[in-house]
């Protein structure tokens, strides 16, 4: 059973940093994206950034700059480097992997991440 474990959510001033790390446990293979979403208070799920299996990334326009995803292929782990962090993103962060054969999309359980003004 495939699961992923979230770590590095935590309270942080505004301008402070945090690293936020997903791990994968059980096999799993033929990975294409791993990425991370987050949910602010009262508000839907929207992405953060993500990174493909060529080394490709993408992020939210509100993050970039700020923020640096990276994955360890031998890990099958996902970071996210959060640099001058704003009260807005204050959120649950989710890790999220999309594999292929078979098909499927796998959640983390999400981790709190709070910025104080």
């Amino acid at each position: 059973q495939v699961q992923l474990v979230e770590s590095g959510g935590g309270l942080v001033q505004a301008g402070g940093s945090l690293r936020l790390s997903c791990a994968v446990s059980g096999r799993i293979s033929s990975i294409i994206r791993m990425g991370w979403y987050r949910q602010p208070p009262g508000k839907q799920r929207e992405l953060v950034a993500t990174i493909t299996s060529a080394g490709s990334t993408n992020y939210a326009d509100s993050v970039k700059g700020r923020c640096t995803i990276t994955r360890d292929s031998t890990k099958n782990a996902v970071h996210l480097q959060m640099n001058s962090l704003k009260p807005e993103d204050t959120a649950v962060y989710y890790c999220k992997i999309d594999r292929i054969f078979p098909t499927a999309t796998y959640w983390g359980q999400g981790t709190q991440v709070t910025v104080s003004s």
